[in-house]
């Protein structure tokens, strides 16, 4: 599968999901798309046809309100048709605003109260090791995420039970809801966090396809350690204006700027 052209298309759908339905987060869906490609593009054991497939590699998405890119990524992967996205944000519809599991195959668990994706991850790598089963858990988590403190109980019992089968994603924009990270609460060193709390820790550019492929195609990194991948990304990543600004956490491109935006992603 072209990854490339999977991260295109998932960028344009959540632009026109989140115009369409007036919500927020396209910085932050834009931030994880070039992730999601290479996970659905050929790293995750899943299969569309068989979404709750017992060997299935399990995806949560613990920062629940980039869901638009999710959805997106899910339907263009054939988990369910590419028309049911123009739901999205609509009165009635499954397609919530943050990522919700309820009637969506291939979603895992409803998220967007952060924090949680984590623990629960690790429960359900826990679970799977009790049970002497294979498939792995990635948790995509935001870096402002990792200012709650549940974070780093779930990653104190990873490592102490040795979870090797469970890999941390860590969309590293650098911007969270109101300001830039270093200015909310710092979380560098963050390398050395996590590697004081005994995890393996890679860091990898979140946008090379290449890359991604390369770190993500050799886990577990390290047997007998949890791995966090740390993915320097850019927020509203593919659209001029929206990069690196945290306007674009909550606002909703419409009119002038849905067009420059569309005719940007398109273009790309």
């Amino acid at each position: 599968m072209d990854t490339v052209q999977l991260a295109k298309r998932v960028r344009i759908h959540a632009l026109r999901m989140t115009s369409r339905g007036g919500s927020s987060h396209i910085g932050a869906a834009l931030s994880i798309a070039d992730i999601l490609a290479v996970l659905y593009g050929g790293i995750l054991r899943v299969d569309p046809r068989q979404p709750r497939w017992s060997d299935r590699d399990r995806f949560i998405l613990s920062k629940g309100h980039a869901g638009a890119a999710v959805y997106a990524t899910l339907a263009e992967t054939g988990f369910f048709p590419t028309e049911q996205l123009t739901q999205h944000y609509q009165d009635g519809s499954v397609l919530s605003g943050h990522v919700s599991h309820k009637g969506i195959p291939g979603v895992e668990l409803s998220t967007g109260s952060l924090g949680h994706g984590l623990g629960v991850g690790t429960g359900m790598a826990k679970a799977l090791k009790m049970a002497g089963r294979t498939p792995r858990v990635f948790v995509l988590l935001s870096d402002g995420e990792c200012d709650e403190g549940t974070i780093w109980e779930a990653a104190l019992f990873a490592q102490h039970h040795q979870l090797d089968n469970l890999v941390a994603i860590v969309d590293y924009n650098k911007i969270q809801s109101l300001a830039p990270v270093a200015e909310t609460i710092a979380l560098e060193p963050f390398r050395q966090k996590w590697e004081s709390f005994n995890w393996t820790v890679v860091e990898t550019d979140g946008h090379d396809h290449e890359k991604l492929k390369a770190t993500l195609g050799r886990l577990p990194a390290q047997p007998g350690r949890p791995t966090v991948v740390i993915a320097h990304t850019t927020k509203g990543k593919g659209v001029s204006f929206m990069e690196n600004t945290v306007l674009w956490h909550y606002r909703t491109a419409r009119g002038e700027e849905f067009d420059r935006a569309l005719a940007e992603l398109e273009k790309a």
